[in-house]
């Protein structure tokens, strides 16, 4: 195992072990870096409220991170260099903030058993090693360990700091975050389960007829046959409603589709044939709030919970003293921004844009315009969202909404706010519908093999004799002089894998799935005769699946679903511009992008050019020889 990823198992388990939780959280764009800080000998490199941080653990940030590695020169090196700083600077703060927080022995004893026996390194000779690779003795890992457990602690004292949320904020939280209380669709109803499919006909029919649904499942079905069928529980004579989930896939679509009740057709699932009776169908929908009062309170407490933890950061960050010792860790975190006199420092602003998946893909392609796009495209980005962030516990409070959370949670809050209005209209589904109707389709699917003859006589006689005596398609067609290729499982424009081309060329996949012209023969069906690139084809269809679009009444929800989510965002996003109106913002970015350009384009300029090669020419074709060459 090398030390990656021995790097890796271990934080995994860390992680599982020590939950920080907000702690975490509110690290941006943290990731799990520098999970172990302060404490290493080394070279000085930083001062953080008189306590030496190294070069080398700033290296072990770095290292951390597969981005952080890409680069160390430029815009982007700078960049990633007040990262690994700003990140370790954190780290301390927050471990200078645990000092009065005891942390028993033994509990580190239980961690550290626990993190040996999940990596397999009971063995100390096993275990020091492995803790050598990572430049760690037994003794230093355990301090780490305490200081994360102190941290740890130190979050709860400061979580147990937050007011008790009250029914005016859970009130709000509920109309606010209907998608958190939301019921499925159910339905109350009776099966009949069986493996015979005339016999499930059969007793369908008699259903259809009138008679007692309960006892024929009593007396004929494989499943809950003791409660006559009944899917859920029956109490007081009524069955307790279930979710999709309590059936298969293939019968639950067909029985929530009976939204007025009524019978299935015979539904096969497996081995298995299903009756379904819905007795009432009960559509999905928010929760009375009465119902999901205590769950409201309890998601409200855990934003208040977050915001104590927020400000205690940013009270630690705002009073610490960072002086750098060793130049080469020299960083820029200037203010980027001020949201009524607030300052966000440029620092926050990187961190989140490292959490961006698409970022690190973007500087991995390296060169100039990957800074054009981080510089031009993903600081505009992220910064815009900040300040909405920034600005939003002063919205909060001049509206007077009883909203609480961090400054996320606040704008995600004030979004809502003003997306809560919305509404879907029936033409609105409609013209969705019709404009996004290819996406409701679901292909035609099909076992196809194909028979190919020279001249049309040949396959016409083939198909002719096939279909009057049916038999193996492939040696029916190979005695006839045709060649035969298996195709496999198709579906309707799917492309070969390997060669990007159709499965089935235009005309037979037409033949196969579009003409409604195929003929029963043996255990499938044939196509008509197709040419195909001066041959002429005939294609055996088993399996056959035909295409299908959903109707309007079976997606409507799930439109109406989406358009509302979608309203609801616009409205909200719209909601939050007009209140910015109001919100003294000085927005410096272009101004530090500038000054950091030129920073970059000096450092360059000192940098010595490459010697060239003896064989580079001059200006007048003569071979130049470097001066110290002989």
């Amino acid at each position: 195992m090398n030390q990656k990823v021995v790097v890796r198992v271990l934080l995994v388990v860390l992680g599982l072990l020590l939950t920080a939780g907000l702690v975490i959280q509110y690290l941006p764009g943290s990731g799990g870096l520098n999970l172990f800080g302060g404490g290493a000998k080394g070279t000085p490199a930083l001062k953080v409220n008189g306590q030496t941080v190294t070069a080398e653990e700033l290296d072990r940030v770095r290292q951390s991170n597969p981005t952080l590695s890409l680069t160390r020169d430029g815009v982007l090196g700078e960049d990633f260099r007040t990262v690994i700083v700003d990140q370790q600077v954190r780290q301390v703060l927050l471990s200078q903030a645990s000092k009065d927080i005891d942390v028993p022995r033994s509990e580190i004893a239980d961690q550290v058993k626990q993190i040996r026996e999940s990596n397999n390194l009971t063995k100390t000779k096993d275990w020091v090693d492995r803790l050598q690779q990572l430049g760690y003795t037994d003794a230093s890992f355990r301090a780490q360990l305490r200081e994360r457990a102190a941290i740890e602690k130190k979050a709860e004292q400061i979580q147990a700091r937050a007011a008790k949320p009250t029914d005016a904020e859970a009130q709000l939280y509920y109309q606010l975050n209907p998608q958190a209380f939301e019921a499925e669709a159910r339905i109350a109803g009776r099966e009949i389960v069986v493996k015979d499919q005339k016999k499930a006909e059969e007793l369908l029919a008699q259903a259809r007829g009138g008679a007692d649904f309960a006892k024929l499942a009593s007396e004929n079905s494989l499943e809950n046959k003791g409660r006559g069928g009944a899917l859920g529980s029956v109490k007081d004579g009524k069955v307790t409603p279930v979710t999709a989930i309590a059936l298969p896939t293939e019968v639950s679509a067909a029985a929530f589709k009976l939204t007025e009740g009524g019978l299935t057709d015979v539904v096969k699932s497996g081995d298995r044939y299903y009756v379904v009776k819905v007795e009432q169908y009960l559509p999905a929908g928010v929760k009375p709030f009465a119902e999901v009062k205590a769950d409201a309170l309890k998601a409200v407490e855990a934003q208040k919970k977050n915001a104590e933890v927020e400000k205690w950061l940013d009270d630690l960050e705002s009073k610490a003293k960072v002086e750098v010792v060793d130049k080469a860790w020299a960083y820029n975190n200037p203010t980027v921004a001020t949201v009524n006199g607030e300052k966000i420092p440029y620092a926050e602003v990187l961190s989140a844009m490292l959490g961006n998946p698409s970022f690190g893909s973007l500087v991995q392609q390296g060169g100039a315009q990957a800074e054009g796009f981080v510089n031009g495209f993903f600081k505009p980005q992220v910064l815009d969202s900040l300040v909405q962030q920034y600005a939003a516990p002063g919205i909060v409070k001049k509206l007077g909404l009883a909203l609480s959370g961090s400054r996320q949670e606040l704008l995600a809050g004030l979004q809502a706010y003003g997306g809560r209005d919305a509404k879907v209209t029936d033409a609105d589904v409609q013209a969705y519908y019709t404009a996004q109707k290819a996406s409701f389709q679901t292909p035609g699917s099909a076992n196809v093999s194909e028979a190919s003859f020279k001249d049309r006589a040949a396959a016409l006689a083939f198909r002719e004799s096939f279909v009057k005596s049916g038999g193996d398609f492939t040696a029916a067609a190979s005695k006839a002089g045709g060649t035969v290729s298996e195709r496999g499982s198709v579906t309707a424009g799917q492309a070969d894998p390997t060669t990007g081309q159709p499965k089935l060329d235009a005309a037979v996949q037409k033949a196969v799935f579009d003409s409604g012209r195929l003929a029963t023969a043996g255990e499938g069906s044939v196509t008509d005769v197709v040419e195909q690139g001066g041959r002429f084809v005939v294609a055996f269809v088993t399996d056959l699946v035909k295409a299908e679009t959903k109707s309007l009444a079976d997606v409507r929800g799930q439109i109406s679903e989406q358009l509302l989510t979608q309203k609801r965002t616009e409205e909200g996003q719209k909601f939050v511009q007009a209140q910015l109106k109001g919100v003294k913002v000085v927005n410096n970015l272009q101004t530090v992008i500038k000054a950091q350009e030129k920073r970059a384009a000096a450092e360059k300029a000192k940098q010595p050019a490459a010697p060239k090669s003896p064989t580079d020419t001059g200006s007048q074709g003569e071979t130049k020889t470097p001066a110290n060459s002989k």
